[in-house]
């Protein structure tokens, strides 16, 4: 919601400037609210609609409350047809929604940018703007350009030299070595972090080397054509963490976490296919960050559509992996397989089944404003 408001009011920013922006008026909303000049609506009123508003309902409305006030001090019987009746609200608790509710809608709204986020944003743009300035620029003061292009070639060979040792020694521990299966899961975290480590410090080094003059240097090509074997090799890192994070999930079924290393890694190979366009294309280290807010934005709507509790239950249970009721208890929104499976072979959740049938219960006895559409369609209690 925030990403496409912010979108639809400042196009123009790039969108990384969301986050810093968020917690910016999380502080400023609070003392905002009361420079009324700021937000409240001028006094002269163009919109017909809003004159019809204020002429017909609003007028009226507060000469009625008022003259309601004066006559019901003067008969009983009239102020007993408002009066006679209790509303069962909870009235602490509405008026810290209500102020809850202005403040969030407030910021919603009416959040602040303030001027330097517009002088910075041409520094985020995704192409050169100054390529004759950026071709002569080096990095570090007491090197020149040739210098620090023979580092960078020097610095890449070593690497992929040595990632061609890790990947060898990583898949050999993954494909060849055998196993216990109790070391399995240690060892799937081990891997799976030093895959994760490895990708962000590769994706740095891609971000150092080229982050100007050798984007457009045309005797980097060495530097560029390393870069890029610097990039395939660790793609084929990634693909092994994946088949590793598959053997896991084999012998011990799916879990949510599982299903985030596959996101993860992922989301890792599209990262490197940004650097080797990046590279390609001669883009800014800032084009990298733009395009990859919005592959986890799409991830996020994506995995949104999917009942990840529903596909893990329905899936171990197939395979007959990672069955355990209090497990299979503690994940969202597998209700009737759930309820199914422990029934069929007689099984208990313990407490963790208490408490998803006590929240199935509390949801489907919920008030109108506070039902959930899924559990309206469970049975009322585990049969």
């Amino acid at each position: 919601m925030l990403f496409l408001q912010f979108k639809t009011q400042d196009g123009e920013l790039k969108m990384i400037q969301v986050f810093p922006l968020i917690v910016l008026n999380g502080f400023t909303s609070i003392g905002r609210i009361f420079i009324f000049k700021q937000w409240l609506p001028e006094r002269k009123i163009h919109n017909d609609f809003a004159k019809k508003l204020v002429a017909f309902v609003l007028i009226p409305v507060i000469f009625l409350g008022l003259f309601f006030i004066v006559y019901s001090f003067g008969s009983d019987h009239f102020s007993s047809l408002f009066t006679d009746y209790e509303l069962d609200i909870n009235l602490p608790q509405l008026i810290a929604m209500c102020i809850l509710g202005f403040y969030i809608s407030f910021s919603f709204w009416n959040y602040w940018v303030p001027d330097v986020c517009y002088e910075y944003n041409p520094k985020l743009n995704n192409d050169f703007t100054n390529i004759s300035e950026v071709k002569n620029q080096s990095t570090f003061s007491f090197l020149d350009l040739d210098f620090e292009r023979k580092s960078g070639e020097i610095t890449l060979v070593l690497l992929n030299i040595m990632l061609l040792v890790f990947i060898g020694t990583y898949n050999y521990e993954q494909f060849f070595e055998v196993v216990k299966k109790t070391n399995l899961s240690s060892d799937i975290h081990e891997r799976v972090n030093a895959v994760i480590f490895s990708i962000l410090m590769a994706v740095g080094v891609i971000l150092f080397y080229f982050k100007g003059g050798f984007n457009f240097d045309e005797k980097a090509s060495s530097l560029k054509k390393l870069a890029k074997l610097w990039i395939t090799l660790n793609v084929i890192l990634i693909i092994s963490a994946i088949i590793k994070n598959s053997e896991y999930v084999s012998f011990y079924g799916l879990t949510y976490k599982r299903l985030g290393v596959y996101a993860f890694l992922i989301l890792a190979i599209i990262g490197l296919v940004v650097s080797l366009q990046k590279i390609r294309n001669q883009k800014t280290n800032a084009y990298l960050f733009n395009q990859m807010i919005w592959y986890f934005y799409g991830t996020i709507l994506l995995c949104s559509y999917v009942n990840w509790g529903s596909l893990i239950t329905n899936y171990n249970i197939s395979v007959n992996k990672g069955v355990e009721p209090v497990f299979l208890s503690g994940l969202n929104f597998n209700d009737d397989a759930r309820r199914e499976y422990l029934r069929k072979n007689n099984l208990d959740g313990k407490y963790a089944e208490a408490v998803r049938e006590e929240l199935i219960s509390n949801y489907q006895n919920a008030n109108f404003l506070s039902k959930a559409l899924y559990y309206e369609f469970l049975n009322e209690k585990n049969k």
